[in-house]
């Protein structure tokens, strides 16, 4: 399917945004492995609308701008990206790191989107002070980490067999994933109190076989928002969209006709 990037560019730095497809928009936010815009699951979402998908500044060897030292900067950063893409009454969908993102954005200003999308998401604490609602992906090995996130081993990336390009933009996206999530990790302490501002029909869709971020953990964020409704999608981890692909679509395309 037919895809146009281009870089534009704000008083506060650049993006590179892809775009997909015709028809209602769905802005799509990538997590913390980076830019899915070239991932099937969005050549799939394109069939029935136009995909725009950025790129998060310092992701998929993007630039980030000097200033930014955590999320905050991302969110204020976005409040210019969608006024950029002339975003309307679009479709939001936020997966893992960018499910916090999409939440932080609806719950300053829901009016630019028609329904909330958020899968696998992080940005909120749901237990108590010493409860590990996230696990630690920095204090893991990257065995470690691909157990957790898939439900089926063989869909998995092999590092030892990736090119020394790809593992270099792997270490690229994961120092900016540290940027935006490290300190508090992983969530806002205050993003819970603002989630009843989210106007627009919400959907959590998780994987039932995430180990970084429980179902259980989905389902006390998706009760922060007002009539959110919850999914939980069999044999597949952190990434549904990669690992059941197909149903993953269906359950987008029946929350959105």
């Amino acid at each position: 399917m037919g895809a146009k990037t281009e870089t534009i560019t704000l008083p506060i730095g650049e993006f590179t945004v892809t775009r997909k497809g015709s028809g209602p928009q769905l802005l799509l936010l990538h997590g913390g492995g980076g830019s899915i815009a070239e991932h099937p699951v969005t050549d799939r979402l394109a069939e029935k609308f136009e995909v725009i998908a950025p790129t998060h500044p310092g992701f998929n060897g993007t630039k980030i701008p000097d200033h930014f030292d955590g999320m905050p900067e991302l969110v204020h950063f976005y409040l210019d990206v969608l006024d950029a893409l002339k975003i309307d009454n679009a479709v939001l969908v936020g997966i893992s790191m960018g499910g916090w993102l999409a939440a932080e954005l609806a719950s300053i200003n829901c009016s630019y989107f028609s329904k909330v999308i958020l899968v696998d998401a992080v940005g909120v604490k749901v237990g108590g002070p010493t409860d590990r609602d996230i696990i630690d992906v920095f204090g893991i090995s990257p065995d470690e980490a691909q157990n957790l996130m898939y439900h089926e081993q063989s869909n998995a990336p092999n590092l030892g067999s990736l090119s020394d390009e790809t593992l270099a933009a792997i270490a690229s996206n994961r120092i900016a994933l540290g940027l935006y999530t490290w300190e508090p990790y992983m969530h806002n302490p205050k993003l819970p109190q603002r989630l009843h501002r989210i106007t627009a029909p919400t959907l959590f869709i998780w994987g039932e076989s995430d180990g970084l971020v429980t179902t259980d953990y989905g389902k006390a964020y998706a009760a922060l928002i007002p009539g959110a409704r919850f999914v939980a999608i069999p044999e597949a981890g952190h990434s549904p969209y990669a690992e059941q692909t197909d149903r993953f679509v269906s359950e987008v395309f029946a929350f959105t006709d």
